[in-house]
């Protein structure tokens, strides 16, 4: 198992902002985290990662506490958040540079940035790079540490649909060879191309777990973007 939490809860004051969620993921598997803003994806992804304070009955990470032993874990754990900020006149090689000093060892950095579609773009000052240019780099610099697993918070927002597929391609090749992804996103279709498993969320907790196919069967609807609406109640809103 890459990784097991279990009951896992989040509390802002008064606020419940993840409510005892448990899932797991197995190498070469996809799991995605679906929900509206403000359901509690993003706060999910970052107590599980230690980002922010929890209480869980269990949270294993490649076999160890992400806590206790985070230095360790994440030697082989990559992160991509949804806002990635980068220094001013920092380059797209010396952000490579930067990121390949975090580990021990890395990926093919030449290669990830062929990839990539960067490869012509390395001695570019990063804040040059258009928006879909610095989503693609973000998402190179959490596969730096060719990592077991990785974590990818809303990985296409601004891409255009031929950067879109072409990260998807890329992610399933890496699937294959044993990479095991948690995914938030908004996408119905990524959903549908990368993930073996989804967890719909509102309001923090989880009222879907299961594959794409079970989504659509328990809600008696013909697609999963209605059955998440089902899920998620925001059909009234459509």
């Amino acid at each position: 198992m890459i990784l097991s939490v279990k009951n896992l809860s989040v509390t802002y004051g008064t606020k419940k902002a993840v409510d005892n969620i448990s899932f797991s993921i197995r190498p070469g598997e996809v799991i995605g985290l679906l929900g509206a803003n403000g359901a509690g994806k993003s706060s999910r992804i970052a107590a599980v990662l230690g980002i922010e304070t929890s209480n869980y009955e269990e949270l294993i990470m490649l076999g160890k506490s992400p806590i206790i032993h985070r230095k360790e874990v994440f030697q082989e754990v990559g992160v991509q958040f949804q806002e990635t900020n980068f220094q001013d006149k920092l380059t797209v090689r010396e952000a490579c540079e930067q990121w390949e000093s975090l580990y021990k060892q890395t990926a093919d950095v030449p290669l990830l940035l062929e990839t990539f579609g960067l490869v012509r773009k390395e001695s570019q000052l990063v804040k040059s790079l258009s928006g879909g240019e610095r989503q693609r780099l973000a998402v190179l610099l959490a596969l730096i540490s060719n990592p077991k697993l990785v974590f990818l918070d809303e990985l296409t927002t601004g891409l255009d649909t031929r950067a879109r597929r072409m990260l998807w391609r890329q992610l399933l090749i890496m699937k294959e060879n044993g990479l095991a992804i948690v995914l938030t996103s908004h996408y119905m279709d990524e959903v549908e191309a990368l993930c073996n498993e989804i967890l719909i969320l509102k309001e923090g907790k989880t009222v879907f777990h299961g594959t794409i196919q079970e989504a659509i069967r328990t809600s008696g609807k013909a697609t999963l973007e209605d059955a998440y609406l089902n899920f998620a109640d925001e059909e009234d809103w459509v």
